[in-house]
């Protein structure tokens, strides 16, 4: 509890020497001018009104945080649904790591970014092409951590297994993938991130709603406090979505306590 709460403190104070340092520059000495870098009180107030106002957008706050937060929930949902069993019958069966690994090792090095021109090719403007960004982003982390975490599996443990008479099923249901979770809830982490930048980079190119696309008509508006307060957004959700998955993992894996 000490060492969460001199952490909890340490945190708190490096956000407030940062913010008060913003503040001193902007509201105090003026070293920047409004149009370039508003002051902290600016942001916060953009931000309050933005909750209730639709101008200049067209959406309010909460509009747009929900346009991004269901497309990227539904993409990530789905690339890990599909790509941690497909990591784990990877590991787990020869052959199908002979079959799909070539086609998976093709497809990894590729950045989620290079795919948005694609798929508006492929779907068009709407959400689908959206959605199916996210979803090639977060499959391959899934897939990626599924596997190495079931390849990590201990051979004593198979031998205990199978000294016991398990057989390969239930070695992989009952041993591997339990050890395999740390690994594979890293995956989901990773790929909740990359579902979250993935959309926001899509909405700047395509959408009439979401954060991206907030961030961007603001861009486009010259009005630089408010794609900072759609930042500020894109952070606080990230770390909620980040908060609620590690709580997940503490109550799912055995054996790991939290820090």
């Amino acid at each position: 509890m000490k060492k969460r709460l001199r952490y909890f403190l340490l945190s708190v104070l490096s956000l407030g020497i940062f913010l008060f340092v913003w503040y001193l520059i902007t509201d105090i000495l003026g070293i920047f001018p409004e149009r370039a870098l508003p002051s902290p009180t600016k942001i916060l107030t953009t931000l309050m009104k933005k909750f209730t106002q639709r101008a200049p957008d067209g959406g309010t706050m909460l509009e747009h945080i929900w346009a991004s937060l269901k497309l990227a929930m539904y993409g990530f949902a789905l690339g890990a649904v599909i790509g941690i069993p497909v990591g784990i019958v990877m590991a787990w069966y020869r052959k199908a790591d002979l079959f799909i690994t070539p086609l998976f090792n093709f497809i990894r090095p590729i950045p989620p970014i290079a795919w948005i021109p694609l798929m508006l090719i492929f779907f068009g403007i709407g959400q689908t092409a959206k959605a199916a960004v996210i979803f090639v982003s977060t499959v391959t982390q899934c897939i990626l951590n599924s596997y190495l975490g079931i390849k990590q599996t201990k051979d004593v443990h198979r031998w205990v297994a199978t000294t016991f008479g398990a057989s390969n099923t239930q070695i992989l249901f009952k041993v591997a993938i339990p050890s395999a979770l740390p690994m594979i809830f890293t995956g989901l982490s990773l790929s909740m991130n990359l579902a979250w930048m993935t959309l926001v980079a899509a909405e700047m190119l395509a959408a009439d709603k979401g954060l991206g696309y907030l961030i961007q008509y603001a861009r486009m508006m010259a009005r630089v406090d408010l794609v900072i307060a759609g930042m500020i957004m894109i952070t606080i959700i990230g770390a909620i979505l980040n908060a609620v998955l590690t709580k997940i993992e503490h109550s799912v894996v055995k054996g790991r306590h939290m820090e």
